[in-house]
Formats: structure tokens, sequence, C-alpha cells
């Protein structure tokens, strides 16, 4: 495979294993950038590290098994190689899972944030795009949802990462040279379109798509459908779901309007407002806030009708109680960043089922067979 030239900036992907930070790392080793993986596998596969590297024709500089909670260890990785920005995945993620154990939740995402920002700040990298959540806006009205809506998070999972926020915001404002950028991105579902890569969770997952892929190939018998009694269309809970691809595209792109470019030295950065906190378009100091989403709302039962039309095969489901934390509307107003970046997805529900679909039918059982 082949390498990066000496001067494209190295980038940091931390849950770089996992379903959204491998299809991140595969747009970035395509456009240029080295890229060096921190993981601990805990929802995660080592085969997708593999995958990103056949997918992209290109080899990630270094992987790291460790916690991110382990700042020694951590400290280690940014001595070994000279990271230039941070992309910060690394989180636990499940809304129904957060509620059982919200401890957990609290420890590894808000910890694992505070022990990065530390060792950042140590080694000078002073840019980061920190992997947000939608879940932060709660059951909030007006929908869709731009980024001057109040926080309003239902569930420990969408307050760990308000609390996140508010840790980076905290810090912008104490470290004046820190640019930061939270991505608060809505469903993300679907595959690479190669087939190589795909979400493979870890048990039984939590999320209705992969789920979903796992009946129709016939792994799992039935679909559970939270919530039927929602005051929406259909009974049921309305998302905005986006193609991961689009969503890894986003990040890249959040990485140039940071002035991390392959064509540059890694380094470059505009001044702006030093510890300026909520949605701004142009690069420079603080934190920025922005939506990732399609604007458009899909009910769970529209999900389920389009998974069984890229499967060929309707999609046997039950519809059964609501579960705790889940909202009834979520859809994202995607003008901020369309406006600052001249950004937008690409992709429609029909891909994302047809390439969610295809690497499913080519790892039936995941990464694990």
């Amino acid at each position: 495979m082949s390498t990066r030239s000496e001067s494209a900036p190295t980038v940091l992907v931390t849950g770089g294993a996992g379903f959204i930070g491998s299809h991140t790392c595969v747009e970035l080793l395509q456009h240029g950038y080295r890229v060096v993986v921190v993981d601990d596998h805990s929802n995660s596969s080592p085969e997708a590290l593999l995958r990103i590297e056949k997918t992209a024709g290109r080899s990630l500089d270094a992987v790291h098994i460790l916690d991110m909670r382990d700042a020694r260890a951590l400290a280690e990785v940014f001595t070994a190689h000279r990271i230039d920005a941070v992309v910060h995945f690394a989180a636990k993620k499940a809304v129904g899972e957060s509620v059982q154990i919200p401890l957990d939740y609290y420890e590894v995402n808000v910890g694992a944030t505070v022990s990065l920002l530390r060792v950042m700040r140590e080694h000078g990298v002073e840019r980061l795009v920190f992997s947000s959540s939608c879940s932060i806006y709660g059951d909030a009205r007006p929908v869709p949802l731009d980024e001057n809506e109040p926080a309003r998070p239902t569930n420990p999972y969408a307050r760990s990462k308000w609390m996140c926020e508010q840790v980076l915001a905290d810090t912008c404002r104490a470290w004046p040279e820190l640019s930061a950028l939270a991505l608060r991105y809505f469903n993300p579902v679907g595959a690479h379109p190669s087939g190589l890569l795909g979400e493979d969770p870890r048990g039984v997952p939590n999320n209705v798509m992969p789920f979903a892929m796992q009946v129709a190939v016939g792994r799992r018998e039935l679909l559970s459908v939270f919530g039927g009694d929602y005051p929406t269309e259909d009974g049921t809970a309305v998302r905005d779901y986006i193609h991961v691809v689009d969503v890894a595209d986003g990040h890249r792109v959040a990485l140039e309007q940071l002035g991390v470019r392959p064509d540059g030295d890694g380094t470059s950065g505009t001044s702006g407002t030093s510890g300026a906190s909520g949605p701004a378009g142009a690069a420079g100091a603080g934190l920025r806030v922005l939506n990732l989403g399609t604007g458009v709302g899909t009910s769970v039962l529209e999900l389920v009708a389009a998974v069984g039309r890229a499967c060929g095969q309707p999609i046997p489901h039950e519809i059964v109680g609501r579960r705790e934390g889940d909202v009834t509307r979520l859809v994202a107003d995607p003008g901020a960043v369309a406006a600052a970046w001249g950004w937008r997805t690409t992709r429609t529900l029909d891909d994302m089922c047809a390439d969610a679909w295809r690497f499913q039918q080519a790892n039936p059982m995941g990464y694990g067979a």
C-alpha cells in the first residue's frame, strides 16, 4: 500500500475502528492525510482496521490499543507521533444502555474527553473535531432543530455528550489557542459502498438499522420497534437518518475548516474569537457547534419499509413499548453548515439501506466471520 508524504498532516482518530470512525479513517486516507488510530475494541473489531486499509488503498500510520482514560498511555501516542489534529469518536453510545448504566457513560465519555484535552494541551495540539450528538436537543421544539435550540437531553448518553461540549467550551476559554468543532450529527446508518466496511456492533445491536439488517440476513428472528403511540403520522419515532459516508465527509471538511489540510503543513489555522461558543462558520479559536443531517424526517416504520425494499423482502417486526430516554422527533436544520461551508449530504435513504444491505450480505456474521 502507498504511504503518506512526510509533510502531510497527521490526524489522531480516537475510536477509529468503530462504525463512524472507520469510515472517517478511509475518508482521511483517501484525501492525503496520515492517520493514527486509538481504540480499545470494547465495541469494535480489529478486523475493521484491515478493512480500512483495503478500502482506502493506503496504510494507517499506526494503531494503538488503549483506554482513552489512561492519560499516561495516551501521552505516549502523542510522543511517538507528530499529531496535528484529533478527531474524537471514542465513547459509549447507546441510549437505552445509558439509562441502565449511567455511571459508565459519564466515566467513559466525559472522562476520556478530559484525558484527551489534558494530553493535547501538554503536547501543544490545538485542533479538535468532536463527535457530538443530536440527542443533546432532546424532545425539543420546534422541528427541524438548529444549533441555537437550547439543550434538553433526556438520557445519560445525551447528557454525557452535552457535558463534553461544556468541558470543551470551558477549556477553550482557558486555552485561547484551542480550536474545536463539535459536530452534532443525527442518526448515521448505511455502510461503505464497497461492502467492506459497515456497522457491526458487539452483542445485540442497540440501534434499529443493524438490528434490522441482522433480521434480514437471518441472524435474528424479529425486530422490536420501540413505541407505536408517539404523536407522529404512523405512531413511531421520527429521526433524521444520514449516510455514514456523508458523516465521514463532514468530519474531513471540519478538519479543513480548522486549517488542517493535506496540501499544507497541517498546523495552519486562521484567527478567530478566543473562547467563543455556539454555531459559527469560519475557522478560528474557540468552540463552534454545527449540525450534520439531511433535514428529512423518517419514521421507524418508514425505515423498516426502506430496508425491506433494499433486501427484497419484508422485515418481520413488532411494536413494543417505548424505550426509556427516547424522544418523538429529532430532525436537523442543516442550514448553518450549508451556509458556512457549502456542505450538504448527497445520499438518500434508499442509498443508506442498499449500502447497509450490501455489507450485511457480504458479511452475514459481521467482521467476526
